[in-house]
This record gives C-alpha cells, sequence and structure tokens, in this order.
C-alpha cells in the first residue's frame, strides 16, 4: 500500500506545480496590465491639459 500513498503525493505535487505557474502567470499579466493602463491614463490626462490651455 506504498505505493498508493507515493502516488497520491506525486500527483499532489504535480497539481501544486501547475496551480503554482499559473498563479505566477496571472500575477505578471496583472502587473503589465496595470503598467499599461497607467500609461494611457498619463498619455489622456496629458491631452487633455493641452486641449484646455489651447
Amino acid at each position: 500500500m506504498w505505493y498508493f500513498a507515493w502516488i497520491l503525493g506525486v500527483l499532489l505535487a504535480c497539481a501544486l506545480g501547475i496551480i503554482n505557474g499559473l498563479w505566477l502567470e496571472q500575477v505578471e499579466t496583472n502587473e503589465l496590465e496595470n503598467k499599461n493602463n497607467e500609461q494611457q491614463d498619463k498619455v489622456k490626462s496629458n491631452s487633455e491639459m493641452k486641449s484646455v490651455t489651447d
């Protein structure tokens, strides 16, 4: 019966590795989207300021 516990342990380790990889990819994607949104907001605010001063 030791093999049953060994297989469960290997499967659990693989599942945790996959979940960790998916989480890391999601975090990196969110950081890139936040940077892009901040840059777009800066561009919008700059163009609004230029139109007000013109």
